[in-house]
């Protein structure tokens, strides 16, 4: 995985450098603008904007095609965060090895932090003067609002203490994890001038891979390391959470994550091209540690 390694490592600095610039005109506040920096350029995987590196790359196109859709699909994922840690939702005092953006600073100011970030992210897309940044714009708001990730939030928080089957937990997690995941492949074939059989095909990719990616996290939260992870393990229990290790046990989850992701591959076959970045990209996905 040398080369997607070296794949991650330019994206992510070319992501990084593009929000560092962002928030230097992000307002006149200085207090909202360290909360913006904290929560926003503190490490993480940045495997969104990757995907949308890797998905534009493997149709051919130049990597500057992938910066506004990059950037715009990381703010929406460090606004649901910031959100996500909030006393009122999930409750959590550690993300990514430091303290939740409201124990660092207030509830108050992580609250406009997060919508910040999330408005930032519209920003970024509609300036970029891309010929397909109409759809992107709509692919962005469809995925991180209530027929996605605010939706899927939503039936999480009503599913806390419930008894949920299979299929309802899948439908949970296709929202609150898969769509912006979703998105994030979408956007990268969108800046590239994908066709609607390649977006498709792509689209079945990155659904599968989505659901792969939250069986892994749950196996994470049941057997992983805190240190490694960043955060506290065992959340999921303490909140009476419904999860694939909860209800197919560690091996059957095990084996639910290792389906998903040859379902991941075998989307890709029919498509031309050199498809190697998003393959490999799938097996890191439940092979990764945090």
């Amino acid at each position: 995985m040398k080369l997607l390694n070296n794949l991650a490592a330019s994206s992510r600095q070319r992501v990084d450098s593009g929000l560092e610039s962002l928030l230097q005109q992000a307002g006149p506040d200085a207090r909202l603008q360290e909360a913006l920096s904290y929560s926003l350029l503190n490490g993480g995987k940045r495997l969104r904007p990757l995907l949308v590196y890797a998905t534009a790359q493997a149709l051919g196109a130049d990597a500057e095609v992938g910066d506004a859709p990059a950037m715009a699909v990381e703010l929406i994922h460090a606004y649901s965060l910031v959100h996500d840690d909030l006393p009122a939702m999930d409750d959590d005092d550690l993300r990514r090895g430091r303290p939740t953006c409201h124990k660092a600073f207030d509830e108050a100011t992580a609250i406009l932090a997060g919508d910040a970030l999330q408005t930032l992210a519209f920003q970024v897309l509609a300036g970029s003067q891309h010929p397909a940044a109409l759809d992107m714009l709509a692919s962005l708001a469809q995925a991180s609002g209530p027929q996605g990730m605010v939706g899927g939030q939503m039936l999480d928080l009503q599913a806390e203490g419930q008894a949920l089957t299979l299929p309802q937990l899948e439908t949970l997690h296709r929202h609150k994890t898969g769509a912006l995941i979703r998105c994030a492949v979408r956007l990268g074939g969108l800046a590239a001038g994908a066709d609607q059989a390649t977006l498709d095909r792509l689209d079945a990719y990155a659904s599968a891979l989505g659901l792969a990616f939250q069986v892994q996290d749950d196996l994470l939260d049941v057997k992983g390391d805190a240190a490694t992870l960043g955060k506290n393990t065992g959340a999921d229990a303490l909140h009476h959470k419904a999860t694939y290790p909860g209800l197919l046990g560690l091996t059957g989850a095990e084996q639910k994550a290792q389906d998903l992701i040859r379902e991941a591959k075998a989307s890709l076959e029919p498509l031309e091209g050199d498809w190697t970045f998003l393959l490999e990209l799938a097996d890191w996905c439940i092979e990764r540690d945090h």
